[in-house]
């Protein structure tokens, strides 16, 4: 079986997944990149995906989904944070980005230092857009490994596709290509929800191979706040922020509708698609509040969902452990082995 982990974005809605992520590895005592075959991320779900696979010094993964859990309580307010002077020339977010990248590339640094993306434990595609180049971009860990041009630093992987508009800056990423930088910008404009783009990359990478297929969808929050028609028929500019939210959220449910119909339950009635999502009631839906009481309130519905979908935690888990490697997860182990024997020189 071919197992593929997807994270959607949603800034600081991240520790939602975070969490279902620390009780997927709390009961199957393995961390997610051993789990997994393929992991797809989108913004903050992308930071994570990098995160887990990122290799410590013994090999194995640098941070758990419980240590990532981190990043949101006590980094959110280094990467959310603002001088009133920058919150004064910006005019909230009219003349120029919300927040500057200093605090968010703190951060990166802090978390991926010098890590290549060829490094990461197990496959992983992380989605941008180029604004130069008009057109969807993915990183992918599988080319970085035969392209040098294509093998980034985690951290400017993390910035590209973290790069929300009206937010922060695009990610000027330098590369080694025949171009000497990429301007890259969040994934989510156009694949917020990237498992369709994780099922797909599967299919085409794996051509001829006939192999099951589980797909597992972690949401950071189903948007419910309505836009009374009356409040939004003059908006005009300011339309910015909230269109960003409505495609964001739009692109999620899409494709959450169009892997229900692909992968529906197989024959012996087990899962082949399990989406977790939960739903954002008015005004806890913003994806850069830091506040302690938003944090906790973010925390108790991942704790709720968490307990609401147990049977179907219990059923992915015995289908992540039962399944021994594929040959493609054993030649990836492989690979691992080799960067890791090349970087200590043996």
């Amino acid at each position: 079986m071919l197992k593929i982990l997807s994270i959607d974005g949603g800034g600081i809605r991240g520790i939602i997944p975070a969490m279902v992520l620390a009780e997927i590895e709390k009961r199957t005592r393995k961390p997610v990149a051993e789990l997994f075959q393929l992991i797809a991320g989108t913004s903050t779900g992308g930071i994570l995906t990098l995160g887990l696979t990122k290799p410590g010094s013994n090999g194995k993964p640098q941070y758990s989904a419980a240590e990532m859990i981190d990043l949101y309580e006590k980094e959110g307010k280094v990467i959310f944070s603002r001088s009133f002077l920058h919150r004064l020339l910006a005019l909230g977010f009219i003349l120029r980005e919300k927040y500057p990248a200093r605090g968010i590339e703190t951060i990166l640094q802090k978390y991926f230092g010098n890590t290549r993306l060829k490094e990461a434990l197990t496959e992983v595609l992380i989605t941008a857009y180029d604004t130069e180049g008009r057109d969807s971009w993915f990183f992918k860990s599988s080319e970085a490994v035969d392209e040098a041009g294509t093998d980034f630093f985690m951290r400017d992987v993390a910035r590209a596709t973290s790069a929300a508009p009206t937010y922060f800056a695009p990610a000027k990423v330098q590369t080694a290509a025949l171009v000497d930088y990429y301007s890259l910008i969040d994934g989510g404009v156009f694949a917020n929800n990237p498992a369709m783009c994780a099922y797909v990359e599967a299919i085409a990478s794996r051509r001829g191979v006939k192999e099951d297929i589980l797909v597992v969808s972690l949401g950071t929050g189903e948007l419910t706040r309505p836009l009374p028609y009356i409040k939004i028929k003059h908006w005009g500019a300011r339309w910015a922020q909230p269109i960003l939210d409505i495609v964001f959220d739009g692109v999620s449910d899409t494709v959450d509708y169009q892997l229900r119909q692909l992968l529906p339950p197989a024959k012996d009635g087990s899962g082949r698609y399990y989406r977790f999502q939960v739903r954002l009631e008015r005004d806890n839906d913003q994806m850069d509040t830091t506040a302690h009481g938003q944090i906790h309130l973010y925390k108790l519905l991942a704790e709720k969902l968490v307990q609401e979908r147990g049977r179907d935690l219990d059923e992915l888990c015995k289908l992540l452990v039962r399944n021994p490697l594929s040959r493609d997860n054993i030649a990836n182990r492989q690979r691992v082995e080799s960067i890791k024997n090349i970087r200590l020189g043996t």
